[in-house]
């Protein structure tokens, strides 16, 4: 398995989503060599987290921080688009092409398109495994990108990124997508492209574990990993457009941004009505928030955040975008409102509606337990392992 970070600690949905899926495969029966990626030799501290599940754990450095000029310059002479080359790692190829002549492997599989280069040329089956359409992503990044006369050059770029993401997904035996919304757009660009579903989940048992009480003064909560456009977007209208109509009608309620980066974008919001923070322990905000807003309008993959909510027993309300990759509906599972106005006014129902804000939580909760928890997650995925495997 290839993955372009440590899958430890959680902090991210990629590190969670690895951790989680190597925990169950390896109780499967599975028996998994990772070969991971690291920004400082400081991470490497925790690679007996993955030595506990994995025959073996192979790390290798990136670059520490992404724009550099190295990176900028290799990129601008390369055919590869920049993610694939910030997430190069030099010595990583050389070595998986030794592990493959030492060792027999069933398959091979790729945690997203980019560390695919590192892979050499095999018959060993490829899984390729898209936690996102990263080209979308990225033509979302550049259309909002404030700066007219760079426009053209960073279009080249996901140009590129989108030649090689469709390559890719050509060269793998089988690709895995996280929603239906992922596999259609796949599809509709590869006819006939084979296309499993494994999407994200949560540990519902972690998430269910009491360590906090609900507050009694109504909370607002955002959190995220901000390091996303889209979640730096989701902020910035849930504080030009949301808050001061929520702030209206709830004179007591505090809003809480919280997540990786917080403090980075959002220090200059930090005042006594807004927190902007970082926790170790997520469960105690979601357990002690009133309700979880989220104004997403930026597409790409799932979001964690619904899932952890879920099962943390947190009304959610969000946007049709928001909530893909979920079979959540509106009004049963969570309140979907796509104008800004409409999801400060679903919000603060929900604040003032104990019996509503709680039958939405006890459906999210008992949805995401049958159909969102890790260890059915899992064994889809040892499915297709099993499936490829056998070819």
């Amino acid at each position: 398995m290839l993955t372009p970070y440590l899958p430890y600690p959680l902090l991210t949905g990629g590190q969670t989503r690895s951790f989680n899926l190597i925990k169950r495969l390896s109780a499967l029966g599975h028996k998994i060599t990772l070969f991971c990626l690291v920004k400082s030799n400081n991470e490497r501290k925790y690679v007996g987290e993955l030595e506990k599940f994995c025959e073996e754990v192979k790390v290798f450095n990136r670059s520490e921080k992404p724009w550099t000029a190295g990176n900028i310059l290799r990129t601008g002479f390369s055919f590869y688009p920049f993610l694939v080359v910030r997430n190069w790692a030099k010595g990583e190829k050389n070595a998986i092409s030794e592990k493959l002549k030492e060792a027999k492997f069933d398959l091979i599989h790729a945690e997203t398109f980019y560390v695919m280069p590192h892979i050499p040329k095999t018959q060993i089956p490829i899984l390729l495994v898209e936690q996102t359409i990263e080209y979308l992503v990225y033509r979302h990044f550049v259309d909002q990108f404030k700066i007219p006369m760079l426009k053209p050059l960073l279009y080249t770029d996901v140009i590129k990124m989108k030649y090689w993401e469709l390559k890719y997904w050509k060269m793998a035996a089988r690709v895995v997508a996280m929603s239906d919304e992922d596999k259609k757009t796949m599809i509709n660009e590869i006819s006939g492209l084979d296309v499993d579903i494994v999407p994200n989940g949560v540990d519902s048992d972690y998430f269910n574990e009491s360590i906090t009480k609900r507050s009694r003064s109504p909370i607002v909560l955002y959190l995220g990993n901000f390091t996303w456009l889209q979640n730096r977007e989701a902020v910035e209208v849930l504080i030009k457009e949301v808050w001061g109509k929520i702030k209206e009608k709830m004179p007591a309620a505090k809003l809480w941004i919280v997540g990786k980066e917080a403090k980075s974008f959002f220090a200059n919001l930090q005042s006594g009505d807004i927190e902007v923070t970082e926790v170790l322990d997520v469960r105690a905000v979601y357990q002690k928030a009133s309700v979880l807003v989220a104004p997403i309008y930026g597409g790409g993959g799932t979001r964690y955040k619904n899932f952890e909510a879920f099962a943390s027993g947190l009304p959610v309300v969000t946007t049709s975008i928001g909530i893909r990759g979920t079979d959540a509906h509106d009004g049963g599972e969570v309140i979907i409102r796509d104008k800004p106005d409409e999801i400060a006014g679903a919000a603060v129902r929900l604040l003032t509606d104990q019996i509503l804000a709680k039958k939405i939580a006890e459906n999210a909760r008992k949805m995401v337990r049958e159909k969102y928890d890790w260890d059915p997650i899992a064994r889809k995925l040892s499915e297709v392992y099993e499936d490829l495997g056998k070819k």
